[in-house]
């Protein structure tokens, strides 16, 4: 889950504001689940001073929160067009479609937003429009990478351009809050593009039905599945509520080809096994997902037979391994071929985070006074403040939830204050 304050003279800047993927609430009866977000109670007690919420882009661990604590905010959201889609379909879920103000934006637009100047900056993802943020305030400015990587052939809109970047080093740039998700991972992270190929191979070597589970908001790796089916002979359909609703959204905002069609699921039951290739929630092992459902023959509108091919193509999140290990049992005890992206050479999964030459890049690129790494476990974060180190960034610092890093007028790390209330309302270079 992701919720970063960045406060100035007085008022604070909400980025982001997601809740986790799923964990079970207790292990004796592991079917409880339940979301969980970040504790908003010192923003809560001083909301006044909430100048906006910034949404990074359309991922559940950045914008899931919203509809259960935007009550507690009621500050108004920037974010684009693809986003606020997504944002909107949540709030309505929630009766709040008409009281929540979504003031949308483009990439390279600057809003200014209480004392924060903020600057919308394209990056490439593992969904449409990710955008980093530069945050200017007369103290200095914050670069916030959000989730990024470097892709230079991208499914869904334009390739990383380095240039943005390279700016900041000229513009000096006080702090830059980064992405360390696969900073214990070398080299650089699989082009989405990449992964086209090789899906369509497996693919194409069945005549079996095939089944390929990834992330929902994954919209290139949905239209690189379209694709291939359309090449293939098989009919594509999406099955889960969250599939479902993100190929909606994707043609709402114009990212769907229009040259793709979708089955309805309803029909799949009904085709010869060598014309369906469905695409299934439920690659973390999640209780009531489809692919669940499927492995326990309680689908109602497809059932799998032997020899059925399923393709794992996403990535373990750490803390799910036992629930995906038991979903691949399931699947293999009813003899279904089952195929994870991890166990194979083939690139069948690619990461929307940068691995370490993508970090090194980013760090010769924008030259930060101060790396302040984010997203991960603590030896992703330590792992990162090291490699910031050694690419000669002068101060870096690896926190922990609930940590206050002051960065002006003189670079410090205050811990735990967020969690004991003990956060000043002004820092600033006065």
């Amino acid at each position: 889950m992701n919720l970063n304050l960045f406060g100035h003279a007085g008022q604070w800047l909400m980025v982001d504001c997601g809740v986790t993927f799923q964990e079970p609430l207790n292990t004796q009866n592991p079917t409880l689940f339940d979301v969980v977000s970040a504790d908003p109670k010192f923003i809560v007690e001083h909301k006044e001073h909430l100048a906006g919420i910034v949404i990074t882009h359309a991922h559940e661990d950045h914008l899931g929160a919203i509809p259960y604590l935007w009550q507690r905010f009621q500050a108004p959201i920037y974010t684009t067009a693809f986003t606020a889609e997504v944002l909107r379909r949540k709030l309505q879920q929630f009766n709040l479609l008409d009281q929540v103000p979504i003031i949308e934006v483009n990439t390279g637009d600057t809003q200014n937003i209480g004392v924060f100047s903020v600057q919308w900056l394209a990056t490439t993802h593992s969904i449409p429009e990710p955008h980093g943020l530069v945050i200017r305030t007369p103290a200095g400015a914050i670069f916030h990478t959000a989730d990024w990587k470097i892709d230079a052939n991208p499914v869904l809109g334009k390739k990383f351009q380095s240039r943005p970047f390279e700016r900041m080093a000229e513009q000096g740039i006080s702090a830059m809050v980064c992405d360390s998700t696969n900073a214990l991972k070398p080299g650089y992270s699989t082009s989405e593009a990449a992964v086209y190929p090789e899906l369509k191979k497996l693919i194409s070597e069945t005549r079996n039905r095939v089944v390929v589970s990834c992330f929902s908001s994954n919209i290139a790796r949905l239209i690189t599945l379209g694709r291939i089916a359309k090449e293939t002979g098989r009919y594509f359909s999406p099955i889960g509520r969250s599939l479902q609703n993100m190929v909606s959204i994707a043609r709402t905002t114009g990212y769907w080809p229009a040259d793709i069609p979708v089955a309805d699921q309803r029909h799949l039951g009904y085709l010869p096994a060598e014309e369906v290739l469905a695409v299934a929630t439920g690659s973390q092992g999640e209780p009531r997902a489809a692919l669940r459902r499927l492995a326990n023959d309680g689908f109602r509108d497809l059932q799998l037979e032997k020899g059925d091919r399923v393709i794992f193509s996403s990535m373990i999140i750490p803390g799910n391994e036992d629930a995906i290990a038991a979903l691949v049992r399931a699947l293999k005890a009813r003899g279904f071929n089952v195929i994870q992206a991890h166990e194979t050479a083939r690139p069948i999964h690619a990461s929307g985070h940068p691995c370490q030459e993508e970090l090194k890049l980013l760090y010769d690129w924008v030259q930060p006074k101060i790396a302040i790494p984010t997203h991960g476990e603590p030896e992703h974060l330590d792992f990162h403040q090291k490699l910031a180190s050694e690419r000669g960034i002068e101060f870096s610092f690896s926190g922990r939830n609930g940590d206050l890093y002051v960065i002006a007028p003189e670079p410090r790390l205050q811990k735990n204050v967020v969690k004991t209330g003990r956060i000043p309302l002004q820092f600033s270079a006065n």
